[in-house]
């Protein structure tokens, strides 16, 4: 299973991106796939996660700005980013966690394959 993330960019604050995670060896369709980000000297945050494909759930630092996204057909996953803070700056990395039970999907560390992460800076 491959993951290729791609999008990040340079963005001014109350800006917009978009994410995508394309992957390749395995169908996404039901499974659940996530996007953690991460900064220098910290632990991934969890950002979202869409849940074998049915519910999506989203960290709280995220929510209302954020939106995961799939397109089953392109077998791609998307992060669309708004409003977007400093604090948003991050290397941003998409995941697929296969045996996933619902309680897990904040936790990195359950997570079987992760893309390469791009990174999205925000400031002026």
């Amino acid at each position: 299973v491959l993951l290729q993330a791609s999008g990040g960019d340079l963005v001014q604050p109350g800006g917009s991106l978009r994410l995508s995670c394309a992957a390749s060896g395995r169908t996404l369709t039901r499974e659940t796939v996530a996007w953690f980000r991460q900064t220098p000297g910290t632990e991934r945050e969890f950002v979202t996660a869409s849940f074998r494909g049915t519910n999506s759930y989203y960290g709280d630092a995220v929510k209302g700005r954020f939106t995961i996204s799939r397109n089953n057909a392109e077998n791609t996953v998307y992060l669309q980013m708004n409003s977007l803070k400093p604090e948003d700056t991050a290397v941003y990395y998409c995941a697929l966690g296969p045996r996933l039970i619902l309680s897990s999907i904040r936790n990195p560390a359950q997570y079987d394959y992760w893309g390469q992460g791009t990174l999205v800076t925000v400031s002026s």
